[in-house]
């Protein structure tokens, strides 16, 4: 049954009352049932959000009287993002299936009934080479035998298909006029490339408003030539979009990024009118590392100090899938290094302070591990600011196909950046909703 839907359940028999059999005691369901609990990973407790859970699969049940299960995690990482239990992943070269527990145990991967990977210990990754259905099972050694702990519901993993994710229109709207690689600011000959910037024009539009997007790409990778599906999608609405490379780490560690961009935003600060841009309307934005960039440049007045702007300057910023915490740990250390006190101070998280922009923060339901709680995070410490903050959840996405499929004509996430930018988002409310796009803060 597991091939084909999420099921939660555990099953035992049906012995009333109690009764002994070949030196085996069976209890009636009530007693089997009394330690048994079920764990609903909601995003909001709420019954709708409950109802939600359960119907996909983001379940899972426990004997609780073992041990407290909390902190365990089942679901498939890929580059995608992270597919929880119930949910569905692309089978692709770096996909892999990966159980977390809170202590060490027995865990036993199952597929078409079968084990196919068994360890002892707070973790399992397998790489699997078979779509279909994947359970974890996680086995306690207890009083001198192994008893059953934990009970996922399946992830799955298909084969990939072109269905999977819709394509990027490609074509040049009427309406719109390119002007590539101009030059932001002086710089090294070997980095010239990354210090020009594409312009999205809408014709015939006099002072419209601007927006400045940062691709991501873990600053280490990206360049603004992969995005003329955005910038002629939002010039195609009226909005005059500005899209610069930067130089990237690990050559050009932080914080050449932000520095860059800095550089970009002056430039647009200086310039934009010259193309039709309102200057009193200049919003800036980013997915995943540009998300942090665009962050960072609206809270850190320092980098636009250093061209004699300030985030005044900023009209409102959107960060999509941003990473806003790099205070923990040592991940990115190519880009950030290891110093625990620049690693904060290369934080947003820490610089959130008004006065300040208005803020449009999104995560996506297949988000990379944390970034949704960072968002979450995030638009908490906005708001306990008293910065004006609309936190956007959108689900049936992964960290890769929002920026994909917002390109198209309809995309629920494109319209609320366009609501945004047109003034029209009602912001700091929690009341926003959409066929896919839901606000508000867990």
């Amino acid at each position: 049954m597991l091939e084909k839907r999420s099921f939660t359940g555990i099953g035992a028999n049906g012995a009333h009352p109690n009764r002994i059999f070949q030196d085996t005691t069976f209890n009636p369901y009530e007693v089997s049932f009394r330690n048994v609990c079920t764990h609903i990973l909601a995003r909001e407790l709420t019954e709708p959000e409950v109802r939600r859970a359960l119907r996909e699969g983001h379940v899972y049940v426990s004997h609780d009287w073992l041990c407290d299960p909390t902190g365990f995690v089942f679901g498939a990482l890929n580059n995608f993002g992270a597919f929880p239990m119930g949910d569905t992943a692309i089978m692709m070269g770096n996909t892999r299936v990966v159980g977390l527990t809170p202590l060490p145990a027995r865990l036993k991967l199952i597929h078409q009934g079968q084990v196919v990977k068994e360890t002892v210990g707070t973790n399992l990754t397998f790489v699997p080479n078979k779509t279909g259905a994947y359970r974890l099972e996680a086995w306690l050694h207890v009083d001198g035998e192994d008893r059953p702990w934990i009970y996922s519901n399946p992830v799955y993993v298909k084969a990939p298909s072109l269905s999977d994710i819709p394509l990027p229109f490609g074509e040049l709207p009427p309406n719109v006029e390119i002007k590539k690689d101009l030059d932001y600011t002086d710089g090294k000959a070997a980095d010239a490339n990354k210090h020009r910037l594409d312009l999205y024009l809408p014709k015939d539009r006099k002072l419209a408003p601007v927006f400045l997007f940062i691709h991501g790409g873990a600053w280490r990778t990206g360049d603004r030539a992969q995005y003329p599906p955005l910038g002629n999608r939002f010039a195609k609405e009226g909005i005059l979009t500005v899209v610069p490379s930067y130089r990237l780490a690990p050559k050009n560690p932080h914080p050449a990024q932000i520095e860059d961009v800095a550089a970009a935003f002056a430039w647009t600060v200086r310039h934009i009118g010259e193309y039709g841009g309102d200057t009193n309307r200049i919003y800036l934005g980013g997915h995943s590392a540009g998300g942090h960039l665009a962050a960072l440049l609206s809270l850190d007045e320092r980098y636009l100090k250093a061209h004699g702007l300030s985030p005044k300057s900023i009209r409102g910023t959107i960060t999509l899938s941003g990473v806003f915490d790099l205070s923990q740990g040592d991940n990115q250390a190519s880009v950030f290094g290891r110093d625990k006190v620049a690693r904060r101070e290369a934080s947003p998280l820490f610089h959130v302070q008004i006065p300040a922009p208005s803020f449009l923060v999104s995560y996506c339901q297949w988000d990379y591990p944390t970034l949704p709680a960072q968002a979450r995070a995030f638009h908490a410490a906005l708001q306990k600011a008293g910065a004006t903050a609309e936190l956007v959840f959108v689900p049936h996405e992964s960290h890769i196909s929002e920026m994909i499929a917002f390109t198209q004509t309809n995309d629920p996430t494109a319209r609320t950046i366009m609501q945004f930018i047109h003034g029209a988002t009602a912001a700091n409310t929690g009341d926003h909703h959409d066929e896919r796009i839901e606000a508000g803060s867990p």
